[in-house]
């Protein structure tokens, strides 16, 4: 337990209130109530500025610490590096990128080249550069389409909102730039196909968007491998190798998220490693750090790279983009530092035995309780779907959905939902604890929302 009592934090609350746009908030509540402001992490735990403890079920919010708070080792590589080179522009390179671009390549056979930026956002806004950039030099302009899924999400600028596939996250932000189509979400529990095999099916719709819009006017899908705060949908069996097919029939570049389940959170080090698909972009952020530092990359096939090198006799052949801090130099030793405490500490193999145990007492739950529709998930990745009505499916009214989220955390434990993403549909118990997760912290998590529900739902 940290001991916060004897420091009276009274005037960082006040600051906060009068000065700090927090995201996601709506702010009129904190004109009669305060803020929540954190002051301290350890492993799984967080305290605010009341000395109240909390165990964090979300990895910080949204799917970032990966290894835990408090990790010194991490804090004095960044630190140290600092000291040594803190800055220079993507231009030219530096030891730690060098190094981690080497460590991670190892980690993805069939990927070679790492583009390093700051956020999901933007590694995905890269990426989308990379597509329109190759269709214009490569496709006279026409494969200049991406195609993305329903209840998917890719980032909060205008060109990543433009793929989310999450309705109430890009409400009131548009118009958005043309080129960026839909297609159907792969969720069988809301099944759209009466059919056997329903993942085929579920990507045979997306062969269907691509004839319709004409296959050379598609340059590449964006996917995640696993839907996050979409509702955590795992893909059905058969649907990963079904879009592999599809992507190289039309020569479609394949581009996986990787932003959420990137870096062990599905129990390997990448959610796509599970189907055996080779993509030919992946981006990733968040956990590539565990939020120690800001980083992101976009990876990409030596084929795509040579795509920017072909004629250096063209000075607008290569890949004209920048970020200013992307690389340089504080993330890259973060995730030098978060990899090794991966690999030595065994946390892929806790993630998929902690997962199985969170999974069963999701499932154990939802004998004891009719308003758990649905159970699914992936390593330390799960969701829980509430329904008014299990025979129906009718989704529960998000306001019980928020009023359980609230509930678990008056007991002390922090729990997700989806929000403000899918009109009628916010009704998904999102879980995503850190890899280092133990049996005792997904009892306490679990037992969390039997609690909530029962209190809820009464």
């Amino acid at each position: 337990m940290v001991n916060l009592q004897h420091n009276d934090l009274s005037h960082v609350v006040a600051a906060d209130r009068a000065h700090v746009w927090h995201h996601l908030s709506q702010h009129k509540q904190y004109e009669t109530a305060d803020p929540r402001v954190f002051v301290e992490g350890r492993g799984m735990r967080l305290w605010d500025t009341n000395g109240r403890e909390y165990l964090d079920a979300v990895s910080g919010g949204v799917w970032t610490v990966n290894v835990g708070y408090g990790r010194e080792s991490i804090a004095d590589a960044v630190r140290d590096q600092l000291v040594r080179l803190n800055y220079y522009a993507g231009a030219a390179g530096n030891v730690p990128a060098a190094q981690f671009a080497k460590r991670l390549i190892q980690k993805m056979p069939g990927m070679s080249r790492v583009y390093y930026s700051n956020s999901g956002s933007e590694a995905n806004e890269k990426a989308y550069k990379m597509v329109r950039q190759i269709a214009a030099r490569r496709h006279g302009g026409r494969k200049w389409k991406i195609l993305y899924r329903d209840r998917d999400y890719h980032g909060t600028t205008i060109g990543t909102l433009a793929t989310s596939g999450q309705d109430q996250r890009a409400a009131q932000y548009g118009p958005y730039p043309d080129g960026f189509v839909r297609v159907p979400h792969c969720l069988e529990y809301r099944a759209q196909w009466d059919v056997e095999n329903y993942g085929q099916r579920a990507a045979d719709a997306i062969e269907e968007v691509i004839l319709r819009e004409g296959p050379d006017t598609v340059g590449a899908i964006v996917l995640e491998p696993i839907t996050a705060g979409g509702g955590v949908i795992v893909p059905p069996e058969g649907y990963w190798p079904r879009v592999q097919e599809i992507c190289r029939k039309y020569d479609i570049l394949l581009h996986i998220d990787e932003v959420v389940c990137g870096l062990g959170r599905t129990g390997r080090w990448f959610g796509y490693q599970h189907y055996g698909i080779q993509p030919d972009i992946v981006t990733m952020a968040k956990g590539l750090a565990s939020g120690y530092a800001a980083i992101s990359c976009t990876v990409t096939t030596e084929a795509v790279f040579e795509m920017f090198k072909d004629d250096a006799s063209d000075p607008m052949g290569y890949f004209r983009d920048i970020s200013t801090f992307g690389g340089c130099t504080a993330g890259p030793v973060a995730a030098l530092e978060n990899m090794r405490i991966i690999e030595d500490e065994g946390l892929l193999e806790n993630t998929v035995a902690m997962g199985e145990r969170v999974l069963g007492n999701l499932r154990a739950l939802q004998e004891r309780h009719a308003v758990i529709g649905d159970v699914r998930g992936k390593g330390l990745f799960c969701g829980a779907e509430l329904v008014a009505d299990r025979a129906t499916k009718e989704p529960l009214d998000e306001r019980c959905v928020q009023a359980v989220v609230a509930d678990c955390l008056a007991q002390g434990v922090i729990i997700g939902a989806t929000n403000r993403s899918l009109p009628g549909f916010n009704n998904t118990l999102c879980l995503s604890p850190a890899l280092i997760a133990t049996a005792p912290d997904i009892d306490r998590i679990t037992d969390a929302i039997d609690r909530a529900l029962t209190r809820v739902m009464a």
